[in-house]
């Protein structure tokens, strides 16, 4: 669909907002909902990546760049496979490779399996027990030359699926007999990033416990390798000071066998730092008031990588996030500076080395998430070649023209002194244009987590309403990542009241600027965010109606059901067991007074489905108008196209009818609204 941009304002359509025709469709945001989950680079210098595919129900793939330059990616996972681990629910560091070799973990049976990616038969191999039913699980996994074995996460839930044990585990790679992996670390609650030296001597590993979470309070270990393969000794690098809270994160091994790594201990941002071995002393490598890593939520996360270098240097190059925004930079270890590359990314995530160049993901407000080649000069000092790889949505460019850029607003919260960010969009259509006495609708969203970050980057679900002539804002409240640890730690003891009032706080600053419409203010969330849009539905009176996506209504539900790796995580940022009751929704059914529209995945462990259907059956018996969409085989987050297509035109035509006045142009078949329709 082609739409030709008029050439002056007054040629403009006049329509209310919310009413405007919009070539951004529902099948396209769904198509292009691709994610990432992780890059590397093979033995012939090649980029492989893992990308998720909701056209394919959500299947994970691998995905090697072509041999030739113009040439298509080549598929090398199997169909019958997915490369997906769900160990601590979350997932990543799905697969690893070396040279030719290729490991993965498979979806549906949880075990690792081994795959040549040169040779004639690419058919994947199980390297690791059957032992059934996802019972134990892989992630982050890295080779050990030095004994021929694989040394990665296990999460083993075989005999209790509520505690499993994790530990780091050594699988062996010479024998094409099944064995049981040796376990070389255990003890602790959680593990993340093992990382053996390039002489098989030491590993390093981070570690942490009960009631914290990776990002409150860890310990960094590294441990000398006997010649049999156990580990003979250990020393605590980072995070055993009682006396100091931090969080380490990311340890590397460099060419050269010092170990880095990032932590929050001294400044309260997660800064690079240094591990002096002969007196186990550590030293910052750049201090910076911003954030060089963030939450550990994933395992694998990687952001910063070696760079060769003929000259004597020891360079890095390493993403961080400052003032809302992500940079790429060089740090010169020797020299301790730090100098700014010039990229159009304004959002970063994990880097990768390549040969004589590196691998970013990344995006901007024109780029939707995507994968780069970046080239530096002879110096290694500034950036020569920028190459897009892959792209979640290589058409939408064609839309830019519909495309609403975000201003990063920072607003007054409810605590004097203290400001909260957003990112504003305003609607944006060059077919069409409102009456000057109207103001646009807005639909603000609550990011979930809650321990993470909206970013600057095209977000094709936010432009699909922006098109339409509504306008869009993206609320990092206090507890958000990406501003420091006493930013994030806003919220800890008063989950429900900080990130509740900072959005309320939001909405009420676009309406006092005169960006928006006071009276037709909607609120959307999913996750965490779907409880922090429920709670200001029922507990504050700024919105007039609401969606929440797999959201949480009940926290005392929510702890009953939760995993392992978030078990204490809630107690920490709720607090007492009378603010469970106060804080959770469910609880106050008589506060709410404006529409709701419920969506929910039938296989969901994290948010039980029950919570949605409590919630739905309290609100019609009360003469709300209400919906619920339930969705069957969708876990927490949606992946299917067609669902994630639904979702959205039934949120949009929802909000339309009970708040909008207006027609949405789109044909949608309006889903039934009890005690509306």
């Amino acid at each position: 669909m082609s739409m030709a941009a008029p050439a002056a304002s007054q040629d403009k359509v006049t329509a209310p907002y919310g009413s405007w025709k919009s070539p951004i469709t529902a099948d396209i945001v769904s198509g292009a909902d691709k994610r990432l989950g992780g890059t590397a680079v093979d033995g012939d210098g090649r980029l492989i990546w893992l990308e998720t595919r909701p056209t394919e129900s959500g299947r994970g793939v691998l995905v090697k760049e072509s041999e030739t330059a113009g040439g298509e990616p080549i598929d090398i996972t199997p169909k019958e496979f997915s490369v997906r681990t769900v160990a601590q629910e979350y997932g990543g560091g799905d697969f690893k490779i070396s040279g030719h070799t290729l490991l993965f973990s498979n979806y549906t049976d949880q075990r690792l399996y081994k795959q040549s990616i040169s040779s004639g038969d690419p058919s994947p191999v199980p390297i690791t027990p059957d032992y059934g039913e996802q019972a134990v699980r892989y992630a982050d996994g890295i080779f050990d030359s030095r004994f021929d074995r694989y040394v990665t996460v296990r999460e083993d839930s075989r005999e209790s699926s509520l505690n499993p044990s994790t530990t780091i585990v050594a699988i062996d790679l010479s024998d094409n007999n099944i064995q049981e992996p040796k376990v070389l670390v255990g003890g602790s609650d959680f593990y993340a990033f093992p990382r053996v030296d390039s002489k098989g001597e030491r590993i390093a590993w981070i570690e942490w416990s009960h009631p914290n979470m990776p990002w409150d309070k860890a310990e960094l270990w590294v441990g000398y390798i006997s010649e049999n393969g156990d580990i003979c000794k250990r020393i605590c690098v980072a995070g055993c000071d009682p006396t100091l809270l931090e969080s380490p994160t990311e340890p590397k091994w460099s060419s050269r066998g010092e170990l880095f790594f990032i932590t929050d201990g001294k400044s309260g941002f997660w800064n690079l730092y240094r591990w002096i071995e002969s007196s186990n002393e550590v030293v910052a490598v750049y201090a910076l008031d911003a954030e060089f890593s963030r939450p550990l939520w994933v395992f694998g996360i990687s952001s910063y990588e070696f760079l060769q270098s003929g000259e004597q240097k020891e360079l890095i190059v390493c993403s961080y996030r400052q003032n809302g925004r992500s940079y790429l930079g060089i740090l010169d270890v020797v020299n301790s500076s730090l100098s700014a590359l010039d990229i159009p990314f304004t959002d970063i995530n994990n880097i990768s080395s390549g040969i004589d160049c590196f691998y970013i993901e990344g995006a901007s407000a024109v780029h939707p998430l995507s994968l780069a080649k970046v080239t530096l000069d002879d110096h290694k000092s500034e950036a020569v070649g920028f190459k897009i790889i892959w792209s979640s949505s290589a058409d939408i460019l064609e839309y830019k023209s519909y495309f609403s850029l975000p201003e990063l607003i920072e607003f007054p919260t409810e605590v004097p002194g203290q400001n909260a960010y957003a990112y504003f969009y305003p609607p944006s259509n060059p077919i069409y244009q409102a009456s000057q006495d109207e103001k646009p609708p807005l639909l603000l969203e609550s990011h979930g987590g809650p321990t993470d970050e909206v970013h600057q980057s095209l977000n094709l679900s936010i432009q699909y309403w922006t098109s339409r002539g509504w306008a869009f804002v993206d609320v990092n409240y206090g507890g958000s990542t990406g501003y420091g640890r006493e930013f994030r730690e806003r919220l800890l003891g008063r989950w429900g009241i900080v990130d509740v009032n900072d959005c309320c706080s939001c909405a009420k600053f676009l309406v006092d600027s005169g960006k928006v419409d006071g009276k037709r203010l909607c609120a959307t969330g999913g996750s965490a965010g779907g409880f922090t849009t429920l709670a200001a539905l029922a507990f504050k009176e700024i919105f007039k109606a609401g969606a929440s996506l797999y959201g949480i209504a009940d926290l005392s539900m929510l702890r009953a059901g939760m995993p392992k790796f978030e078990s204490h995580y809630i107690d920490n940022l709720v607090g007492s067991e009378s603010a469970y009751f106060e804080r959770s929704p469910i609880n106050f059914v008589d506060k709410f007074s404006c529409p709701i529209i419920l969506f929910q995945g039938l296989e969901d462990k994290v948010v039980p489905p029950e919570q949605a259907r409590k919630i739905y059956l309290a609100l019609k018996k009360k003469g709300l108008p209400v919906a619920l969409v339930q969705y069957e085989g969708e876990q927490h987050g949606f992946r299917k196209a067609e669902n994630i297509k639904f979702t959205l035109e039934q949120q949009m035509v929802f909000f339309a009818r009970v708040v909008g006045h207006f027609e949405v142009a789109d044909q949608i078949t309006p889903i039934k609204i009890d005690n509306f329709d």
